[in-house]
């Protein structure tokens, strides 16, 4: 529909899960969005319908269970007022703990939705500048190539990527420090003990682990994430580095110079490395593990690592095409440009992964929007929160390492009484994480948005 006359105006660019809920939000607000999707205009190699909000890979949201990170950050979204959320309640199919939907149907809703709003216009067409006006950013994955140019300038080329290669994140607590050790190389390093935890191989068991690794299954990439080859060089799945020869990996991210195993005294034949991923030392990643392999083989196979048996995987690895910024760098917690505080962005092109990660995003972002149009100062959540705390990873991770995040428990502030059992734990962190919501909603008098203004 065509907006109605207002001062307050709103450009939203991209029409995914995080573009339409921050033009649900904004709208709700009172604010006229004008929102652009290049579809059917202009499509995809990975989205086959015109629809807003199609979802292009599972059909699953993830847990929706009160204790669990991404059931979590749901509730949060709930409660601030969330059309994908509502949507996706629209179109449940049963799943047990999680939300799954009916592809078709979910979109169809958000679409119907974002359609029939009297203060948003929905504009089919592709968006090749950056407006000067205010402005939310939340074009995906697959932002067009005059956008992406326009991205580079404004950011600058260093700080915007096209190919994720994820190495995979295990929870701290579940390493198993009798066998893994802290060390690093040569005794350097800024902690007493060593920045790293290692994992060391005998010979025998590199062995095991390197034959695991070659037979486990792979994901099969789509073809327009095959075009360039120097992404796979650079970027080489460790199964593929491992085919290469036995010993690539051991003279490679494997290779144990330096290092010294204390229960033996003697230098292993091989190590895995750990670096800590987030400011309180509960996530570590797997170093130089970029990987294609299903995640459930991910799983399987990377528990054969000696200290590992036992890991509790916070994200997965993956590589696939991907358009996102260097957020740490560029973004301030509130979504906003660094040095522009009208534009903000949203979405995966911030370095947040997930369905529900992205349209969090897109909340925050089009409720910031609507209240710095209000002259209303905008919301930095706390890091109580699960959404606080995925925004607070994403612009205040280590720009030089900086890779995705979804929504986990180990991005959240730990008490400062240790919770030694992990269901009592994550619900302690929930029950925190909503009553501090309640503050924020209270202290800027957010209103949460009913499920339809016009009755939708």
């Amino acid at each position: 529909m065509q907006t109605n006359q207002t001062t307050l105006s709103l450009t939203i660019i991209g029409g995914g899960l995080a573009g339409t809920e921050a033009a649900w939000q904004a709208a709700q607000r009172g604010i006229a969005v004008r929102l652009y999707e290049m579809r059917p205009v202009r499509q995809t190699p990975a989205h086959v319908s015109d629809q807003l909000a199609e979802l292009v890979c599972s059909n699953s949201l993830g847990s929706d269970l009160p204790d669990r990170a991404p059931g979590l950050l749901k509730s949060e979204m709930r409660r601030l007022g969330s059309l994908i959320m509502q949507a996706a309640e629209a179109s449940a199919v049963p799943a047990g703990g999680a939300l799954a939907v009916d592809r078709e149907q979910f979109a169809a809703e958000v679409t119907r939705r974002i359609e029939s709003h009297p203060l948003i216009e929905l504009r089919r067409e592709e968006v090749t500048h950056i407006p000067d006006t205010p402005t939310i950013i939340a074009t995906g994955p697959l932002t067009s190539d005059a956008l992406a140019a326009e991205l580079a300038n404004l950011s600058g080329k260093e700080y915007l990527y096209f190919y994720d290669a994820i190495s995979p994140i295990v929870e701290a607590d579940s390493i198993n420090m009798e066998v893994a050790f802290r060390a690093s190389r040569y005794g350097r390093g800024e902690q007493d003990e060593g920045d790293y935890i290692n994992c060391p191989f005998t010979e025998e068991e590199y062995t095991a682990f390197i034959t695991a690794l070659r037979e486990a299954e792979k994901i099969t990439l789509k073809k327009f994430e095959q075009e360039d080859d120097h992404f796979f060089e650079m970027c080489l799945p460790i199964e593929e580095l491992a085919r290469r020869g036995d010993k690539a990996l051991a003279f490679g991210p494997m290779r144990p110079v330096g290092l010294t195993d204390p229960r033996t005294g003697r230098r292993p034949y091989a190590i895995l490395q750990l670096r800590q991923d987030n400011l309180a030392g509960t996530l570590y990643n797997l170093v130089g593990f970029q990987t294609n392999l299903k995640w459930g083989e991910q799983r399987r196979v990377f528990r054969l690592i000696p200290g590992l048996e036992n890991a509790e995987f916070m994200r997965y690895g993956m590589m696939h095409r991907n358009t996102y910024i260097n957020a740490p760098m560029l973004l301030e917690p509130t979504m906003q440009w660094h040095n522009r505080p009208d534009l903000f962005f949203a979405g995966q092109i911030t370095g947040v992964e997930g369905y529900i990660g992205n349209a969090a995003t897109g909340l925050l972002a089009g409720l910031n929007a609507a209240r710095l149009l209000k002259d209303q100062s905008p919301i930095t959540l706390p890091e109580t929160t699960m959404l606080g705390a995925l925004c607070h990873y994403v612009t205040h991770a280590e720009p030089k390492d900086f890779q995705p995040m979804k929504a986990n428990f180990g991005l959240m502030p730990a008490f400062d009484k240790k919770i030694r059992n992990k269901r009592a734990r994550y619900q302690a962190y929930a029950d925190r994480a909503l009553q501090d919501l309640e503050t924020v909603i209270d202290e800027y008098a957010i209103q949460a948005v009913e499920p339809a203004l016009i009755g939708g």
